[in-house]
């Protein structure tokens, strides 16, 4: 991670100075480990007060860490702790959210089936007037079957369809 400095005109102690590049590390482990993101520190004193303020891009989010106190590593630190807690917050959110919808099946699904062992029976709805197998294949839609009684034979006819896209016909 590239990290600037601003404000305060001294270097940092070089104790500190490995402290908070290690701080850093474990950031940048929390964003993409890669090392390519910009930290941009404002260091600022009043009286004997320290205060830190960092501010990373991280992808289209900025997370600003604001930290104050006397000593300026643990202003620093303060700062940072808050960093990793939006970075674990957003990471957590980017997770968690489903980034594919599901692929459409070509045969639509059928309800499931219901729990209890006694299978049930149900009735489909007459129809009206018989049918020819061209009315059928223009009546099945987007449905995976339809029974019919056929106009030549007079007989119950099944027109299903397969998975490939062609049809079975099963007459009674």
């Amino acid at each position: 991670m590239q990290v600037t400095y601003t404000g305060i005109h001294h270097d940092l102690p070089p104790k500190v100075q490995a402290k908070v590049d290690a701080k850093f590390a474990k950031l940048t482990k929390l964003l993409d480990g890669n090392g390519e993101h910009k930290a941009h520190v404002i260091l600022s004193q009043q009286k004997r007060t320290y205060r830190a303020e960092v501010t990373v891009q991280y992808y289209d989010h900025q997370f600003v860490g604001l930290g104050t106190n006397e000593d300026l590593f643990k202003a620093m630190s303060a700062a940072l702790e808050k960093l990793d807690a939006q970075a674990v917050k957003q990471r957590t959110k980017w997770r968690s959210t489903h980034r594919r919808e599901a692929k459409p099946s070509l045969v639509p699904k059928d309800p499931p089936a219901p729990v209890s062992r006694v299978p049930r029976v149900y009735k489909a709805p007459p129809k009206k007037k018989p049918l020819t197998l061209d009315e059928a294949m223009r009546l099945i839609g987007d449905s995976t079957h339809i029974v019919y009684r056929a106009t030549e034979t007079e007989r119950i006819t099944v027109l299903v369809r397969r998975a490939d896209g062609h049809f079975d016909l099963i007459e009674s």
